[in-house]
């Protein structure tokens, strides 16, 4: 079964956590600042500032402030898509694999 198919009620399965966190997102070469809006075990609602598409590949990096914490690095696909004013857009993506 691909991530696209599974049933809307185990998506919300996992805890999402609010972090409103700068993040880099890159798609074939081309690095984007972003934001992530949440963060899951298994996936992250971004706002970016251009259009992606559902099933791009996007390697994801937040970084972190703390020295004692590391920060993250995940490749994702785009799973759902939302047009914002302004043309960008809120992307969901789950996490195919952590780095």
């Amino acid at each position: 079964m691909s991530q696209t198919d599974r049933d809307y009620s185990e998506k919300r399965d996992f805890i999402r956590m609010r972090v409103d966190a700068d993040v880099a997102l890159i798609h074939q070469g081309d690095e984007v600042a972003a934001v992530c809006i949440d963060l899951s075990s298994s996936g992250m609602q971004v706002k970016a500032p251009r259009s992606f598409k559902v099933g791009d590949r996007l390697s994801v990096r937040i970084e972190s402030d703390h020295t004692a914490l590391k920060g993250l690095e995940a490749e994702t696909e785009v799973v759902w898509v939302k047009d914002q004013d302004g043309g960008s857009q809120k992307l969901g993506l789950t996490i195919l694999t952590m780095k």
